[in-house]
């Protein structure tokens, strides 16, 4: 029951958001550590699912956790880069104009409260 819950929820927010809904793929796995759930996007939604500063890609990440702790479980998310994609070469500069953000910490399998809580400080 779980399983149907975590990957309809994540194919319907990631349809809703991207152009080409009909090349959203996702699958799910089971192993010891927990759920994991991949998902493939057409290239050009990449930038939609990742959003800036990949501000998107951690909402979708926590609301699948909120989703996975109501059902006892712990989901991940791993979004694969479609083929054909190309990244920018990162200019470097000596003084840098962008802040680096600490990585996001890893939520307990607490209560769903406390994950609400992480939400509404994004």
């Amino acid at each position: 029951m779980s399983e149907v819950k975590d990957v309809e929820f994540l194919e319907y927010v990631v349809k809703e958001l991207v152009d080409n809904p009909e090349s959203v793929k996702v699958d799910r796995k089971v192993d010891e550590m927990g759920v994991l759930i991949t998902l493939d996007v057409d290239r050009e939604d990449m930038g939609k699912i990742i959003g800036k500063s990949g501000n998107t890609a951690k909402a979708i990440r926590t609301l699948l956790r909120v989703v996975g702790m109501k059902n006892n479980s712990r989901v991940n998310l791993k979004i694969n880069e479609p083929e054909g994609s190309v990244h920018p070469a990162p200019s470097y500069s000596e003084t840098p104009t962008e802040e680096v953000s600490a990585p996001a910490p890893e939520m307990d399998a607490g209560s769903v409260d406390d994950a609400m809580e992480d939400l509404k400080s994004l």
